[in-house]
C-alpha cells in the first residue's frame, strides 16, 4: 500500500493487484482525512475489502462462510424472483444457517456433518426434506458460479424418510356431505361463507381468488378469467404462480348461481358500509381492501374444529374441488388444466387416495352380487 497526498489537504491510499481473469496489474484506493497508523490500518481493511470484491468469485472461496454463500443467492434471486418467492425462500435460508452454522467454511462441508446437523434441530422429517431441498438448490448455484470446487457430497444426502405424500392428505379434502355441514356452520356469515363455497367450486387458490375483478367474471362465456394473484404478504398483486396457472376456468351452473350471488351481496355491502372498492374487487373487505388471508383462515380453521372435529386450511378448499370432480368422473387431466398444475402427474399424486376409495366402493359393489 501507498499514500498520495490530495490537492484538498485529504490522503489517497493506495494497493495494488492481479485481475485474474486479464492477468494484468490494477489498483484500488480510498481517500480519508489523515495519514495516522489508525487510519492507515482501516484503509488497508477497505482496500482488501475492494479487492475481494472485484476478483469476485475468482477471490479466495476456500474463506467462503455459508452465510457469505447466502447473501450472493439472495442478492442474484432479489432480482430474478417474484417477492413472495424470494420471501420464501429467505426464510428457509435463515433456518438453514440456524441449523448448521453461518460461519461454517461451505467448501468443508460433508454429508455426514449436514445430515446430523439437520436431525438434531429436531424438525419433522416433512420439513427436514423441504429445507434439504432449498439447502441443495443453494449449494448447486453455488457450484454454477464458481464459489463451490465440488458438490458430489449432495449425492450422499438423502431425503429423510417420511410418510408418502398420499397418505398425509387423505384427510385434507372433504367429502360433499362435509362441505354441505361446513357451510350450514357459517350460518349468516355470508362474507366468508360466499368465500368458502365459491373456493370448492372453482378450486381456484386463496390468493387467485383475492386477485379477481368483477371484470375477470365473463358470464358471456362462462369462465373465469384467472391471471394474477394476490401476494398478503408483500400486499401486492402480481402474476400467477407458475404459467399453467394463468387461465380460464369454466363457470358451471352451480358456480354461476353463486357468482350472482356474491355480486349482489357485495354492492349491498358497498352501500351500507359506504366504502370505496376502486379496483372492483370481486371480494374485499368492509374497507374496500383485499380480503385478509390471516383472517379467514382463523376463522375457517375455528369453524371446521366446531362443525367437523377438525381443522381445515383454505387450500383444503381446492383439494375438496379436484376430489369432487374426480369421484363424479372428471378425467385427471380437464381437473389438471382446471387447477393450473404444471402437469397431471402433481394432481395424480395428491388425489390417488381418492382413486383408491372409488376402487374400494366399487369392489364392495361387486362383492354384493351373485351371479350364479
Amino acid at each position: 500500500m501507498w499514500i498520495e497526498s490530495t490537492p484538498n489537504g485529504k490522503y489517497k491510499f493506495r494497493e495494488q493487484y492481479m485481475d485474474p481473469l486479464t492477468g494484468k496489474n490494477k489498483t484500488v484506493s480510498v481517500t480519508l482525512d489523515k495519514n495516522t497508523a489508525t487510519t492507515r490500518r482501516l484503509a488497508l481493511e477497505e482496500l482488501t475489502k475492494k479487492i475481494n470484491q472485484k476478483k469476485g468469485c475468482l477471490g479466495n472461496v476456500d474463506s467462503l462462510t455459508l452465510s457469505d454463500l447466502v447473501a450472493k443467492y439472495e442478492k442474484y434471486q432479489r432480482s430474478t424472483l417474484k417477492p413472495s418467492t424470494y420471501r420464501r425462500n429467505h426464510f428457509a435460508c435463515v433456518t438453514i444457517q440456524n441449523i448448521l452454522g453461518s460461519d461454517v467454511l461451505v467448501n468443508r462441508l460433508t454429508a455426514q456433518y449436514i445430515k446430523e446437523k439437520f436431525l438434531d434441530s429436531g424438525k419433522a422429517p416433512s420439513t427436514l426434506n423441504e429445507l434439504r431441498i432449498r439447502f441443495s438448490a443453494l449449494i448447486r448455484w453455488g457450484y454454477q458460479n464458481d464459489y463451490i470446487h465440488d458438490v458430489s457430497f449432495l449425492d450422499k444426502f438423502k431425503p429423510f424418510p417420511d410418510i408418502p405424500h398420499r397418505n398425509k392428505i387423505q384427510d385434507k379434502y372433504l367429502e360433499s356431505d362435509e362441505l354441505r355441514t361446513l357451510l350450514s356452520a357459517m350460518g349468516s356469515c355470508w362474507h366468508w361463507k360466499y368465500l368458502t363455497e365459491f373456493l370448492a367450486l372453482s378450486g381456484l387458490r386463496f390468493g387467485e381468488a383475492a386477485a379477481l375483478t368483477s371484470s375477470d367474471i365473463d358470464f358471456e362465456q362462462s369462465v373465469i378469467h384467472v391471471t394474477k394473484t394476490y401476494d398478503h404478504n408483500n400486499r401486492i398483486t402480481t402474476s400467477t404462480k407458475t404459467q399453467c396457472s394463468c387461465r380460464d376456468v369454466y363457470i358451471q351452473p352451480e358456480l354461476e348461481k353463486l357468482l350472482r350471488k356474491i355480486s349482489l351481496y357485495m354492492k349491498i355491502q358497498r352501500m351500507e358500509h359506504g366504502y370505496a372498492n376502486d379496483e372492483d374487487l370481486l371480494f374485499c373487505m368492509t374497507n374496500g381492501k383485499h380480503i385478509n388471508h390471516s383472517a379467514y383462515e382463523k376463522y375457517l380453521r375455528e369453524t371446521s374444529q366446531k362443525a367437523l372435529g377438525r381443522r381445515i386450511t383454505p387450500h383444503t378448499l381446492r383439494h375438496t374441488h379436484a376430489s369432487l370432480l374426480l369421484e363424479n368422473g372428471v378425467d385427471i387431466y380437464t381437473i389438471s388444466r382446471r387447477l393450473g398444475h404444471e402437469n397431471s402427474k402433481v394432481t395424480r399424486e395428491i388425489y390417488l387416495h381418492v382413486t383408491e376409495k372409488l376402487q374400494e366402493k366399487d369392489n364392495e359393489q361387486i362383492r354384493k352380487i351373485k351371479i350364479i
